[in-house]
């Protein structure tokens, strides 16, 4: 299949300035002649995100991430290439050329978003007939409102097992399409595979992405059977923990302000209330991918969690996860129900508006939680509570850390000045340790997607240094090339997506083609940009001459020699001899 030219590339490039592109999703600080921010791909309070406008490029040297715009694109929309370009082009008013594209997967996943639309349409209509009496039923004694149920698009999935794939078939939908949707599901037995609708006789909740598109269905059952819910598992389009319910509708207007609850049907309960900035995951546990997505649309965050064990738990996990990241956490303390729908039903909106006004901060929360363990009428008490409350304090800023050392030393009994002493020496061994852990953790993550990606890599350092030297060098220097191509071939190269990005160089350069990142994106996969990316972050350390060049193929050929040389087992008698009195010939002339 032809590839996008050039020349287009090019046109998207240009119409896409990276710093604006990504700065719509990162907020960047300028550091010289570079722009730093928190990285969107992992959670960090360090900024290890790096844009270079001169090469328009980014690298995270934490997680390893790397690109240009349209890699960026790829990997914070969840797209493919061809979709990342088209969503550039819509963006900057160009028009895709015309011409037939290898877009057999942006075909699929356009599939999956036309039957999940149709879906959402055939639950939704399914609601208002017979076959949806039962759930019409449990959604009004929830109080729902008939503008609400329009609003999130809710429905009903008929008890019958082939109900939804009929109708989409009829509406010429591939079973292979619905399967992939996840929308159909089936079993093999006997060797034959019996195919079944994947939501049956419950309440349904679409799951709508930042683009308006439908993603997936949650569903409720009707009676206390279980699993309460089911979701749509991980698809072309949607991947559950990297999705949030109502958000859709939460990130406009919402003063970056966001209250994350815990399910479906608490963010509907609080959107009828007026509380349109409630979003909730989507049937998992709170992730990693999940808080990045909200730092970049909240700087405040209320978390609205059960009251039971199972509630802290999440919020004591969710307190942990922002810790990596500068968003301002408030913990709302739950009273007259077990969530928020409940209290909104029973008590009002006002009274959850009370409920909201005196949510803790992170602080208060922790230490509130510190208080239940720790007693402070006795003396021992007293000490175990502030040996943990200045951990707690470290953490904070220099106002908040003066503030809570003043109304501790009143509760207390205790000066101000020993207080606030222990809390600067645990900050000062906290900070450097957390700043520490995270990179750690970062890094490690890193290495881990490298030695998945690459395994080579972590087996021959040296063979690998030399095949940087020369990828960068070639990059910067295009006409090095022709100078060194009768030494230079992919056979030497060890590591895997090193070999890919060196074949992919040389056959544009035999063609005198640009190897601009941007020019080669379309001809690496996410991970092989990334690590063009990394080339280009450290392209400080190569001196960028020919015979630096030639140095390098020196050593791949040294280190081919070493790797092709048999071992001492695998020769025969005569050559092992041979060899045992070279080395002693060597000891001899030194």
């Amino acid at each position: 299949m032809p590839r996008i030219p050039d020349d287009f590339i090019q046109q998207i490039r240009d119409a896409n300035d990276i710093e604006s592109v990504i700065s719509s999703y990162v907020e960047l600080r300028r550091r010289g002649k570079n722009l730093v921010g928190l990285c969107p791909f992992h959670n960090e309070k360090t900024p290890s995100f790096t844009v270079y406008p001169e090469t328009a490029s980014y690298f995270c040297f934490g997680c390893g991430a790397g690109g240009e715009v349209i890699n960026f694109i790829r990997n914070i929309e969840n797209l493919d290439f061809f979709e990342a370009v088209k969503l550039l082009a819509d963006r900057s008013g160009l028009k895709l050329p015309d011409a037939q594209y290898d877009d057999t997967t942006a075909n699929l996943r356009r599939r999956i978003y036309e039957a999940n639309r149709e879906a959402a349409r055939f639950f939704h209509e399914t609601l208002f007939t017979e076959k949806g009496k039962a759930q019409l039923d449990y959604l009004v004694r929830r109080n729902i409102s008939p503008k609400m149920i329009k609003h999130f698009g809710l429905g009903a999935a008929p008890d019958d097992w082939h109900a939804l794939e009929e109708h989409l078939r009829q509406k010429g939908f591939k079973q292979s399409e619905l399967v992939a949707a996840n929308l159909v599901r089936y079993t093999e037995k006997n060797g034959k595979r019996h195919y079944y609708d994947a939501f049956r006789a419950k309440v349904i909740y679409p799951v709508i992405d930042l683009r308006g598109n439908v993603v997936a269905f949650g569903g409720r059952v009707l009676d206390n059977s279980k699993p309460k819910y089911i979701n749509t598992s991980d698809t072309l389009v949607y991947k559950k923990s990297n999705e949030l319910f109502g958000l859709n509708f939460a990130k406009n207007g919402n003063d970056r302000k966001l209250i994350l609850c815990e399910g479906y049907m608490d963010v509907i309960a609080l959107h009828q209330a007026g509380y349109e900035n409630a979003v909730s995951t989507s049937g998992t546990a709170l992730t990693p991918e999940q808080v990045s997505l909200i730092s970049r649309y909240a700087d405040e965050v209320a978390l609205c969690f059960d009251s039971d064990e199972a509630g802290q738990k999440a919020v004591r996990a969710a307190l942990a996860l922002f810790s990596k990241t500068g968003v301002k956490i408030k913990v709302i303390k739950l009273s007259g129900g077990k969530d928020p729908d409940e209290i909104i039903r029973v008590h009002g909106k006002e009274m959850f508006a009370k409920l909201l006004n005196q949510a803790d901060n992170d602080t208060e929360y922790k230490l509130s939680k510190l208080r239940e363990k720790f007693p402070t009428a006795t003396d021992d008490g007293k000490i175990n509570f502030l040996r943990e409350a200045v951990k707690v304090l470290a953490f904070t800023d220099a106002l908040e850390r003066d503030v809570y050392a003043m109304r501790l030393a009143d509760e207390l009994g205790v000066s101000k000045e020993a207080i606030m002493q222990q809390i600067n020496s645990v900050n000062k061994k906290e900070q450097y340790k957390k700043a520490k852990n995270e990179l750690a953790d970062a890094q490690k993550q890193a290495k881990e997607l490298e030695k998945a990606v690459d395994p080579q890599r972590i087996k021959n350092v040296r063979a690998a240094k030399a095949e940087d030297t020369i990828l960068i060098s070639l990059l910067n220097n295009g006409a090095f090339y022709k100078k060194v191509k009768d030494k230079l071939s992919s056979d030497l190269f060890v590591t895997t997506v090193n070999k890919r990005i060196l074949e992919v160089i040389t056959e544009r350069l035999e063609k005198d083609e640009s190897v601009d990142i941007t020019h080669l994106s379309q001809y690496l996969t996410s991970e092989e940009v990334s690590a063009v990316a990394r080339l280009l972050a450290n392209q400080a350390m190569v001196s960028n001459t020919v015979k630096e060049c030639e140095d390098c193929i020196t050593v791949l050929e040294d280190e081919r020699r070493k790797r092709e040389a048999p071992t001492p087992s695998q020769m025969s008698d005569e050559s092992f001899l041979a060899f045992f009195s070279s080395l002693n010939k060597d000891d001899n002339d030194n």
